[in-house]
């Protein structure tokens, strides 16, 4: 009972996080699975199934709030479920041991990249779409496999890998971005879902572990629509990064064999302060950007 509430917690936060940013949902989960000690297949598994649910709802909402452009998810849907269908099946047959080293450096490097991308943002704002046009499919089909093998064999980087890589193409608007990758990663969660149950079978899944996922996570969902409306996203966005980084940190401290306390501490206090330090410099500049704009309002009533 005491695991079973622990998980529901982790589904909770993972779904709050990914409801305000649009991602990690997979990333956070998997890397606090693996902390306790859970298989790299079947920690992905549980994550994948808990999303069928959590997706469905995310995506559902996305539609009836007029944030999705159906074509994007059209072409990222096949090449983004063949390419989690096979990733479900290739970490299947993998040696728990062998695999985890792997997954933890992948993990690791999705929560630097998380951290800094939100740390930048705002640096170079990119700006609104103009052509609200669909990407093309050169783009789509190689981005949707990708990102959806990445995702089953990781734990997660659907929404880290497909979300950024809309943006920077400036071809649809934010929210539609966004709105689309949810939406598709319904679909995704289900393959890769499906890839686990042929390769591992249904015995290896723990329900009760996946039903605590999934209760967290669609209690944190109205949460989450709230909270992104409060705590700006680049704070949010620099304070999973760092989680992500720091949960993982253990695992590879085991693969590169550093079983030296004292190095061990220092890498934690190492990594500690640059998150923490990301975190100061982000509310610092939001607080600036939020006093720059009472002065140009003031400026404008004054000219008025």
């Amino acid at each position: 009972m005491q695991r079973l509430i622990i998980f529901a917690i982790i589904g909770f936060f993972a779904q709050l996080v990914d409801g305000s940013l649009g991602m990690a949902y997979g990333v956070t989960s998997s890397s606090l699975l693996l902390l306790f000690g859970i298989s790299p297949a079947v920690a992905s598994a549980s994550v994948h199934m808990a999303e069928v649910v959590t997706t469905a709802a995310s995506g559902v909402s996305h539609i009836r709030f007029g944030n999705v452009d159906k074509r994007t998810v059209y072409r990222l849907i096949l090449p983004g479920s063949l390419g989690a269908f096979i990733g479900a099946c290739f970490l299947s047959n993998l040696p728990g041991n062998m695999v985890k080293p792997y997954i933890a450096i992948f993990l690791f490097s999705l929560g630097v990249y998380v951290l800094f991308r939100f740390l930048l943002a705002g640096v170079k704002k990119i700006p609104a779409a103009q052509t609200n046009r669909t990407p093309s499919k050169k783009l789509l089909v190689p981005l949707g496999f990708i990102a959806g093998f990445a995702d089953s064999t990781g734990g997660g980087g659907w929404g880290p890998l497909a979300t950024p890589v809309l943006l920077s193409r400036n071809e649809l608007e934010p929210r539609k971005v966004i709105g689309s990758v949810d939406t598709s990663e319904f679909v995704i969660a289900s393959s890769a879902t499906l890839g686990f149950l042929i390769s591992l079978g249904l015995e290896q899944f723990h329900l009760g572990w996946v039903f605590a996922l999934m209760i967290g996570g669609v209690v944190a969902a109205p949460i989450a629509a709230w909270l992104v409306r409060k705590i700006p996203s680049a704070i949010l966005g620099v304070l999973v990064g760092g989680l992500i980084m720091i949960t993982n940190l253990k695992t590879l401290f085991e693969t590169f064999g550093i079983s030296s306390n004292h190095v061990q501490n220092l890498i934690y206090l190492f990594f500690t302060f640059i998150w923490a330090g990301t975190v100061a410099y982000n509310i610092l500049r939001h607080r600036k950007q939020i006093q720059q704009s009472k002065q140009t309002e003031c400026l404008a009533t004054c000219e008025k």
